[in-house]
């Protein structure tokens, strides 16, 4: 607002100044949110806690209805929702929450199964595993396999391409290299004969170029910035010549939420998957 619309001293979150302009209404009016978790991929993107911080802080007088099913690190940060509601005018409501996706109607339980691996809870990846014959996912730490795999999956018009996270320095070694800027339209819309598409599996995107754009055939590209210990997730930020572990809760939430979407080796080592079986 500042910048863009030259309001000097403009200090209100995104939530706050939407929630603020249709509280103007004389009578009554509803706003609607359609929340999707991990979609946090920015500096200064809260996500849904924003919302609640304006609410008790601006419009106690709001009744607020909620899906009982928020409660993932995914939507939460950590925080206890249940707590963060109890001061408000707050109700849960089951049928809120909309269970299956429409765009991909067969991975319902794809973002459960990757939610319980980045919260280390094998015991619940583990339960999971069997509802996923339908969606399938493939584990290899050869790129040119991953490429040979896409294109031999991909069928007629099906898109494929490569992804990668923004702090995935260290893909570069392997010819990926996120700092590379890459032009979305020419990558999501050019023909396989051009070097710059998707299709033709050279240039990497990251979740900034993606952005409500979706490949049919993905390879995921992981780098070390989230590790497996053993004890669990390590996270750290490639900084001048070596790795440096996160201790910033807020770059912490933002790697975990960008592992939301990956699955690595390690994981198929502790949930007993064996060498030859697509998992």
């Amino acid at each position: 607002m500042r910048e863009k619309k030259g309001i000097s001293g403009f200090d209100q979150s995104e939530p706050e100044f939407l929630l603020s302009a249709m509280d103007r209404h004389s009578d009554w009016c509803v706003l609607v949110c359609l929340i999707g978790g991990g979609q946090e991929i920015n500096t200064g993107e809260a996500g849904l806690t924003e919302w609640i911080t304006a609410l008790r802080q601006r419009f106690r007088q709001w009744q607020v209805c909620f899906s009982d099913q928020i409660s993932g690190v995914e939507y939460t940060w950590g925080n206890d929702l249940s707590a963060e509601f109890n001061d408000l005018n707050a109700i849960s409501h089951p049928e809120l929450h909309l269970g299956v996706s429409v765009r991909s109607f067969r991975s319902e339980q794809l973002s459960a199964f990757v939610s319980a691996i980045i919260e280390s809870n094998l015991e619940r990846a583990r339960s999971i595993i069997p509802e996923l014959k339908r969606y399938p996912l493939f584990l290899t730490r050869d790129l040119d396999e991953v490429r040979a795999g896409l294109r031999r999956m991909a069928r007629g018009s099906e898109r494929i391409g490569l992804v990668a996270s923004s702090n995935a320095i260290r893909l570069k070694p392997d010819g990926l290299n996120v700092k590379v800027k890459i032009d979305p339209t020419k990558w999501f819309l050019n023909n396989r004969e051009d070097v710059r598409s998707s299709y033709y599996l050279e240039d990497v995107a990251t979740e900034f170029d993606i952005q409500g754009l979706e490949l049919d055939w993905v390879g995921v590209c992981w780098d070390a910035n989230f590790r497996h210990t053993g004890d669990g997730w390590s996270l750290h930020n490639f900084t001048g010549t070596k790795w440096n572990k996160v201790n910033n809760e807020f770059r912490r939430a933002y790697l975990a939420l960008a592992g939301h979407f990956r699955i690595i080796r390690e994981v198929r080592r502790k949930l007993g998957v064996s060498r030859e079986e697509p998992e």
